[in-house]
């Protein structure tokens, strides 16, 4: 029997501990615009598969936080790798990298997830 479950990656979680601060941060450098939902949801407008910022009350304790990613677990695509790197330095991101090997450069977001900016081919 093979497997029901489709070879495709639908949506991405990332955790985040204040969904008003990290959707208004997400949506300034991803120039993407979503909807707030049960007050502890983004859901980002993207092309391709999806992303949706969580605050994961489900998955933590009342007063603890959720650990952030501690390696780059989500890629997003760029045009121009130098532009995007300027325009991640100009808006204060924490960048963890240079641009390596001319292709990709890793940033943190506000709750410290690190991320990862590639160059299309």
């Amino acid at each position: 029997m093979s497997s029901p479950i489709k070879n495709k990656i639908n949506t991405v979680f990332v955790p985040v501990r204040d969904i008003k601060k990290a959707s208004d941060w997400y949506s300034t450098i991803l120039g993407v615009s979503g909807e707030v939902m049960h007050d502890h949801l983004f859901v980002a407008s993207m092309k391709g598969t999806g992303l949706v910022l969580d605050e994961m009350p489900a998955w933590r304790k009342k007063g603890e936080d959720i650990t952030p990613f501690q390696a780059p677990a989500v890629q997003f695509v760029t045009d121009d790798i130098e532009a995007s790197y300027r325009f991640m330095e100009a808006n204060g991101v924490e960048l963890v990298t240079d641009i390596q090997h001319g292709h990709f450069f890793v940033f943190k977001d506000l709750d410290g997830n690190m991320l990862m900016v590639m160059q299309d081919q």
